[in-house]
């Protein structure tokens, strides 16, 4: 596969390149070409050249090559998802049965959401009111490594709907799908410049692209630390931003819950080897049922087959980089050492080398701790126990993060008490990753800012404008 930035409806090589290596294996994928200064330049170029006939183009226009675009992700399916298994690690089943297919649903839901936005006009003392969404112009987006594609499509479907440009700024550590993307999109019929994939490091290539005077939107999905600096490169145009900036989602199990439900959502937070940001890591238990919930869960968690993740078997694959792995285990080491107890795992799985972490619990974390407080992003769960709703409720909010909280109870009136009082963008009851793109989508605090999905998504996007108009003499 080409994996030279895609620019301007060509490919388009650099100077230097980077290794892109398998977290399976170590093995090397590609050399990817290595952007800086003058390739943020020439695509932002690009983009906004192709920015005013890709504005006026009919929104049933842009609907139909979104479809078109869906069409050639489904066409490639296996190949898309083999190629993101093996340059990220994810599972290949996941891949094959959810991610794809989901990938393709991103760009229909936006097509479809398109022909339909719009809002009723509305009267104003005899003046009427027409509220529309105008594109806003080039928008970067910057993507992380744990669902590249996936999360890369939630953003390129509705800024592609709304009208505007793309550059694409994909992680370092898992580019191929991008590239990939670029040939479907010039497959479909999309026109030169309306899409652009720039490759890199992000301390090379991020701020040329995100303080271009030229961008009229940013949108990221990433730490906090790189969102400041991203934030401080916008300042000084005033560039609107959304940020979804992950989580330390808790997982609250009450006495009245059913606690095989209860284990088995708490193990599904090992998915992807804990690398999700929604992930509800801390296990927050009421005291009578916590020794029952933990056999339970032990069982089911001991159970996890670790391994390569193109095995159909394969419940855990491995982490992503050798610097994520060697943070993870930096994590449990100094929560063990003040005085954690891992009662599952608690260190790389031996038997198998490389970059594979073992399903990690640790008991007896200290309120307060790092190890409750910042987040991971690897496969360790900790659990705590709470007296009451009252003390159940303060622990799951005790942090700075707000992405999303799982909450499990046999108690309508319970789970609608609590939900109210909980701190995230997502309340999840008695279920988990129930995900429609009509809902809202972000974090309160240091979780992000603003929202994703339906309308939101097109607020965001657009600049929205309403026109009121005095009446018209007959």
């Amino acid at each position: 596969m080409n994996v030279d930035h895609w620019i301007g409806g060509e490919r388009v090589p650099s100077a230097e390149r980077f290794e892109d290596h398998s977290p399976i294996d170590g093995s090397v994928l590609a050399h990817v070409a290595r952007g800086g200064i003058d390739e943020a330049a020439l695509a932002v170029r690009a983009a906004a050249d192709a920015f005013p006939a890709w504005a006026r183009t009919s929104r049933e226009e842009r609907a139909r090559l979104l479809h078109a675009i869906a069409d050639g992700v489904e066409r490639r399916t296996r190949e898309l998802a083999m190629v993101e298994t093996t340059d990220n690690g994810a599972l290949l089943r996941s891949h094959l049965r959810g991610v794809m297919p989901r990938v393709a649903h991103n760009f229909r839901f936006f097509a479809d959401w398109l022909l339909g936005l719009g809002r009723d006009d509305f009267d104003t003392r005899g003046h009427a009111n027409h509220v529309s969404w105008d594109p806003a112009g080039v928008a970067v987006l910057i993507t992380p490594w744990n669902a590249p594609l996936m999360l890369a499509t939630w953003k390129i479907a509705p800024a592609l709907a709304a009208g505007n440009t793309v550059v694409l700024k994909p992680a370092e550590w898992s580019p191929l799908t991008a590239s990939l993307l670029a040939d479907i999109t010039a497959e479909a019929g999309l026109p030169d410049g309306v899409f652009n994939v720039v490759q890199g490091y992000g301390a090379e290539v991020g701020p040329s692209l995100t303080g271009h005077p030229g961008v009229r939107r940013i949108s990221f999905t990433g730490s906090v630390a790189t969102a400041r600096t991203i934030a401080a490169s916008a300042a000084p145009n005033l560039t609107p931003l959304s940020l979804e900036l992950g989580g330390k989602s808790p997982l609250l199990v009450f006495a009245d819950s059913d606690l095989d439900l209860a284990a088995d959502l708490a193990v599904e937070q090992y998915d992807n080897a804990g690398q999700v940001c929604l992930a509800a890591v801390r296990l927050l238990v009421e005291e009578s049922v916590a020794a029952d919930f933990q056999e339970r869960f032990l069982a089911r968690a001991s159970a996890l087959r670790q391994g390569d993740p193109r095995d159909p078997d394969t419940d855990l694959g491995p982490q992503i980089h050798p610097r994520q792995f060697d943070k993870i285990d930096a994590f449990v080491r100094r929560a063990v050492a003040e005085g954690a107890s891992p009662v599952l795992g608690g260190g790389p799985n031996r038997d198998l080398g490389g970059l594979y972490y073992q399903p990690t619990l640790l008991t007896g974390t200290k309120p307060g701790s790092e190890i409750l407080t910042e987040e991971v992003f690897g496969p360790v769960l900790t659990l705590q126990t709470f007296a009451d709703e009252e003390e159940a409720v303060a622990m799951a909010n005790s942090t700075d993060y707000g992405l999303a909280a799982t909450l499990v109870t046999g108690s309508p009136a319970r789970a609608e008490r609590v939900s109210a009082c909980l701190v995230a963008g997502t309340v999840w009851v008695n279920c988990f990753f129930v995900r429609d793109l009509r809902a809202p989508f972000g974090g309160a605090r240091r979780s992000g800012v603003g929202r994703e999905g339906g309308d939101w998504s097109f607020d965001f996007y657009c600049d929205v404008k309403n026109t009121v108009s005095a009446p018209w003499a007959r």
